[in-house]
């Protein structure tokens, strides 16, 4: 929906998005043309920086969360800008060129207030302010998080079995039966055995095991902001001949 006049003052703070739903900024100030009408709004394009990018505020259309402009971001970027510091309004001048840079007819002119004449009554009068609370968000570094991998040794135990060959000595006496395989010579003779044992042999292998990664996600959590905002009272003190004429 259009912006009114009601609703200027909530601007302050809004994100602005572009034709395409690309975030522009946001908005930073609500200015005014010579006659004193707001009809343009500055938009913060970057963290830093003390100009800001000029917007119609005819052309911006208010959504739930944010305001919608029918102009590419790099459109805004491009406009003539203006010093966030600056209290005065708009020149005709500027005005004129943020219309030239936008392709749009300037708005009609506001007559002036007629200048007041003798006939009318003398006014004394006072401006009554308060403080709104503006709130930002702005990133700030948070921590570094790392993976680092390193190396720990432990002592592992365990057993396997073995065989190995052992020898022992047995003795058959010579019967009638196997008589015929035994040698009766008589001499110096010798035989050899070769024995086998199994020892352990050990060796490592490397098996991955995991993958493991860090993932980084946006988190949202509400936070309190606590602030005391000051506003302004304004009260008359009437003499008493002023008091009985009002009263009568």
């Amino acid at each position: 929906m259009k912006v009114t006049q009601e609703k200027v003052t909530s601007l302050y703070g809004s994100t602005v998005q572009d034709s395409l739903g690309k975030k522009v900024g946001t908005v930073g100030q609500v200015w005014t043309d010579a006659a004193g009408q707001p009809n343009w709004v500055s938009v913060k394009t970057g963290l830093f920086g003390r100009r800001e990018s000029m917007v119609p505020l005819e052309a911006v259309e208010m959504e739930r969360d944010h305001l919608s402009i029918p102009f590419d971001k790099e459109v805004v970027k491009k406009a003539p800008q203006v010093d966030t510091d600056a209290d005065q309004p708009l020149s005709d001048a500027e005005v004129d060129e943020l219309y030239a840079h936008y392709d749009l007819e300037p708005a009609p002119a506001v007559p002036s207030p007629p200048e007041p004449t003798r006939a009318q009554v003398a006014q004394e009068e006072l401006t009554r302010s308060e403080e709104r609370l503006r709130v930002g968000k702005e990133s700030r570094p948070a921590g570094t998080a790392r993976l680092r991998k390193y190396v720990v040794s432990e002592d592992v135990h365990t057993s396997v079995p073995v065989e190995h060959d052992e020898v022992r000595l047995e003795r058959e006496p010579i019967t009638e039966d196997n008589r015929g395989s035994a040698s009766p010579e008589i001499g110096d003779v010798e035989r050899e055995f070769a024995l086998t044992a199994e020892r352990p042999v050990v060796s490592k292998e490397r098996v991955p095991l995991e993958r493991v990664r860090l993932t980084e996600e946006q988190v949202t959590e509400d936070q309190a902001v606590d602030e005391e905002l000051r506003s302004e009272r304004i009260e008359a003190e009437l003499p008493e001949r002023s008091r009985s004429r009002r009263g009568s």
